[in-house]
């Protein structure tokens, strides 16, 4: 998808609700996140005729939320991915705008996981063939995942301990993210293990929440306060139903999506500053860097762990805290969206790093089954 490069653009994106939202739905926290993202990008809700959203738990999010905000979209996408669908939608988005089936695209995405019925649920399960063991799900998949890993290039939970320790030092410097408190590589080692070889912080949290993206054709963007954050390539893969079926359980479609992201950019590994990379457990991020091809096979666990990704590191990752630090309703793609573009802009606060134009999103989806990547950058690389 190479003339997709540089011609849609970011221009508004907020966020509503994250942590805890007791007594509202999750309509109506993306409600409450698309308006603030339309007016960030001085659009009116009317404006929108592109809307691109799903929800693991309500077949009817589409329908609900384009009545909330009373829009009829001439273009609608809410094929679900699990947590890639939100990276995917950014390519959906570019095309359906390159192509005119919309002018102004919005994605959006909320959850009250947390606070409805006061705990976690949702309506993913396992694959047929594995629900008859009852195994804990989706823990087992990635824990599978995570185990072959370490035994593979003779690593140990200290390397899955360095994803946790690097996210909570980048929440630390995020007022939104849930979790700030200070910790150590030894006090993250000392938590229990759950479902082996994970912790309670080797998993994502559990909250609510809600984010919004808008975009527009990039002959627009400059009626934008914001400084546009331009999608330069992207793609996705899928491999199989379940993590036990993949012919190599280290190694995922991130591969595929990450070369067509890559190939559509005209760019490589080399060119990016920064990376959001989806953590829903901390397996996830180390495959990541490696099926990207930021690092060689076996060497994110030890790059990891010597703060290749923490802050100060020479390629920072999930610079708000990810999925295990700043946020995790249910699905958290649309989250490392926006952190991308809050970096690229330079407005990310205490955390903002120096001299950034180009950055990845990857969104992993199912048990590593579904892979999402985009890359976006600054006005300067287009």
């Amino acid at each position: 998808m190479k003339d997709m490069f540089g011609r849609s653009a970011i221009v508004g994106t907020a966020t509503a609700g994250i942590g805890e939202a007791k007594g509202i739905s999750a309509i109506e926290l993306a409600v409450a996140a698309s308006r603030a993202a339309l007016a960030e990008a001085g659009l009116a809700v009317q404006d929108v005729d592109g809307l691109f959203t799903t929800d693991i738990r309500n077949l009817y999010s589409a329908m609900e939320l384009a009545e909330s905000l009373g829009v009829a979209p001439r273009h609608l996408n809410c094929s679900n991915l699990g947590g890639a669908s939100f990276v995917h939608y950014l390519t959906e988005a570019a095309e359906a705008l390159r192509a005119g089936r919309c002018d102004v695209a919005l994605i959006a995405y909320g959850s009250n996981q947390r606070s409805d019925a006061g705990g976690f649920s949702t309506g993913a399960r396992p694959a047929w063939y594995e629900a008859p063991y009852a195994a804990r799900y989706p823990a087992y998949a990635y824990a599978l995942s995570a185990s072959r890993y370490l035994h593979q290039y003779g690593l140990d939970r200290r390397h899955l301990a360095g994803v946790a320790l690097s996210a909570r030092r980048w929440a630390a410097d995020c007022e939104e993210a849930v979790l700030r408190t200070p910790t150590t590589l030894s006090e993250l080692l000392a938590e229990p293990v759950i479902c082996d070889p994970f912790s309670r912080r080797d998993m994502c949290l559990v909250t609510d929440g809600a984010g919004a993206v808008v975009m527009v054709r990039s002959e627009r963007a400059a009626d934008s306060g914001q400084p546009p954050v331009f999608v330069l390539g992207g793609g996705t893969a899928i491999e199989s139903r379940s993590v036990t079926t993949l012919e190599d359980i280290t190694r995922t479609s991130a591969q595929r999506s990450g070369a067509q992201a890559f190939e559509a950019a005209g760019l490589g590994p080399d060119d990016v500053d920064l990376v959001q990379l989806y953590d829903a457990f901390t397996i996830v991020p180390l495959l990541a860097l490696e099926d990207l091809s930021f690092l060689g096979r076996g060497e994110a666990g030890s790059a990891v762990l010597d703060g290749l990704t923490a802050p100060g590191g020479a390629l920072p990752a999930n610079t708000n805290g990810g999925g295990l630090c700043h946020c995790h309703p249910g699905m958290y793609g649309i989250f490392l969206v926006i952190e991308a573009v809050l970096q690229l802009r330079g407005t990310a606060g205490a955390r903002q790093l120096e001299g950034v134009d180009v950055a990845l999103c990857h969104g992993v989806g199912g048990q590593f089954t579904a892979n999402a990547t985009a890359i976006l950058g600054t006005a300067a690389t287009v």
